[in-house]
């Protein structure tokens, strides 16, 4: 008796799983599933502990263990989608940016926006110029200190913070100054108000960048915003697209195709290389759940999207949630006392920290940095080919940040811009945490620029973004030499034809190769079955039986005898 209930203990404890979710303000949030649970069954206990309500622009995000990002389908099994070894580790992040944050019904909701958006800018994914820069920075100090008090702040006190992955003195300057003159008296809830509303006017906002090529071979970032799909190359925005000008979103292998439909009926369909099946498989869900969020009415509308070969089954999947109209509807009817709100304050962050000592960028001489240039250089041809599986953690992120971390690429504004009046475009993106460890640095490099995701721990850490293309451009044709080739587009895009016709043939004849062994099996067999005994009893068969195919028979007859007789002549 008391083995069997071990047993059945020992049982009910493998079907359970530990769940470590790492949120916004860098905290962790850890609880217990069962085997079967549904990913939105973890995601209501979450919302639960951050007594969230407008919770559909948010999801939870994992590593596979091939290092491909995913968010978490909350109809599916979390252990059957995670596929890896216990304890699981993920990340609550921002799924679908509002399309005006400070609309947004409560306070809780705006600082976990905040929070997201905060994080963006300091990865480099929200781009903007350098007076936006300092405003932004300006909001983010007075949210987390408060009001400018010369007792409590001596002079260069904005550089003991890091909010963006490379700044300047100048930069430092304007955003004390602005803190000390404009925002006085703004208590944290405003100065994140008014930081939303600032980082919402931005070309930037919402950008989620999936690293691409297109059919030239140059590097392209693609995005999908509330307001549509975006192409980011270099600095700038080649292309924006409007959701209701798209009418199809498609892939095959690594080829993603954006079907658009524009004024006067002009039809355009835009190919881009994803690195890899998997990375361009989640490019492809990612925007047809934004596009569903954001484009339709009702989510009675949604429909099961398959992305396919021609006569192949290929990839189905269908966005299971609310869409942005009627979250906003539910929003307005929640009426209760809003709830308290735990701000992170001055706490340090492993992946968006508020406080660091590292030095600013001109703190580093030009010939150092062009030295520590080379030197990881040197060192990407030397990762080139190896694979990095095992998850690296740095030891420390305080005064041990190696100077070279955020000023080894930036070779003396020469080649990358640093927060300039144009387009603010950090290089720096890539590494988004002070690290210890120099291996770490060239490990992150090397496989973002191959296109590669990080692992489940780098995503714990860090979080951290795709690499610009600016930064691309920046390190020239000895980084290009990294990235994985595609090979001659067009040649690919003849091949892919010929295929399709040929599977197009192929099955043609195999269609009416059944069809002929069908109709002699009706015809000519003797097999008394009663399904074709039905049909052969039918009047339209009986018919087609003896004015076309007896005389098509007889012909046939004709054919091959005189055939027969003529060779046998000869």
């Amino acid at each position: 008796m008391l083995s069997r209930l071990m047993s059945g203990s020992s049982r009910s404890l493998e079907r359970e799983y530990s769940c470590t979710v790492r949120l916004l303000d860098d905290s962790e949030y850890t609880c217990t599933i069962q085997r079967d649970a549904k990913g939105q069954y973890l995601f209501d206990l979450l919302c639960h502990h951050l007594n969230l309500l407008e919770k559909d622009y948010f999801g939870i995000r994992f590593v596979d263990p091939d290092k491909q990002r995913h968010w978490l389908e909350f109809t599916k099994s979390v252990v059957k989608q995670l596929r890896s070894q216990p304890p699981f580790t993920m990340c609550f992040r921002v799924k679908f940016y509002p399309a005006d944050p400070a609309a947004l019904k409560e306070e809780i909701t705006r600082y976990l926006v905040f929070l997201q958006i905060k994080r963006d800018l300091y990865h480099g994914r929200l781009l903007c110029k350098t007076s936006d820069a300092a405003l932004l920075a300006a909001y983010i100090l007075q949210a987390e200190i408060g009001d400018y008090d010369p007792g409590k702040h001596p002079e260069g006190y904005s550089s003991k913070f890091q909010f963006f992955p490379k700044h300047s003195e100048k930069l430092e300057r304007k955003i004390a100054e602005i803190h000390k003159t404009e925002l006085s008296g703004q208590t944290p809830a405003t100065s994140e108000l008014n930081f939303l509303r600032k980082a919402q006017t931005l070309e930037t906002y919402g950008v989620d960048p999936h690293p691409c090529k297109d059919v030239s071979g140059n590097a392209a970032f693609l995005a999908f915003t509330p307001f549509g799909f975006v192409v980011l190359q270099g600095n700038k925005r080649v292309h924006f697209i409007k959701w209701n000008e798209v009418t199809k979103l498609k892939f095959e292998g690594k080829t993603f195709y954006l079907y658009v439909s524009q004024k006067e009926e002009k039809k355009i369909i835009l190919t881009y290389f994803a690195p890899t099946p998997e990375a361009c498989k989640h490019l492809w869900k990612c925007g047809i759940e934004n596009q569903a969020f954001y484009k339709l009415e009702k989510s009675s509308q949604v429909r099961t999207v398959s992305s396919s070969n021609l006569f192949f089954k290929g990839s189905r999947f269908r966005y299971s949630g609310r869409v942005a109209k009627e979250v906003m509807e539910s929003s307005a009817k929640i009426k209760r006392e809003p709830p308290e709100i735990h701000r992170a304050g001055m706490v340090p962050s492993r992946s968006c920290p508020s406080i660091t000592h590292g030095p600013r960028l001109s703190s580093v001489p030009r010939t150092r940095r062009r030295a520590v240039h080379i030197s990881i250089m040197e060192g990407l041809e030397s990762l080139r080919d190896s694979a990095h599986s095992t998850p690296v953690r740095s030891s420390s992120h305080g005064d041990t940040f190696l100077p070279h971390v955020r000023s080894s690429r930036a070779d003396s504004n020469e080649r990358v811009a640093v927060i300039a009046d144009e387009a603010y475009s950090p290089a720096d993106s890539v590494l988004p945490t002070p690290v210890a460890e120099h291996s770490l640095e060239l490990m992150l490099l090397s496989r973002q620029i191959n296109g590669a995701t990080c692992s489940i721990e780098e995503e714990k850490e860090s979080e951290a973004s795709t690499p610009t293309a600016a930064e691309m451009e920046a390190l020239g044709g000895e980084l290009r030499a990294l990235c994985q080739g595609h090979g001659r587009p067009e040649e690919e895009q003849v091949n892919k034809f010929v295929l399709s016709v040929l599977r197009l043939l192929l099955v043609t004849m195999g269609l009416l190769f059944v069809l002929l062994l069908l109709l002699i099996i009706l015809t000519e067999s003797d097999l008394d079955i009663a399904f074709f005994r039905d049909i052969r009893q039918t009047p339209e068969f009986e018919q087609f039986h003896y004015q076309y195919f007896c005389p098509l028979r007889r012909w046939f007859a004709c054919k091959i005898r005189s055939l027969v007789s003529l060779l046998t002549d000869t």
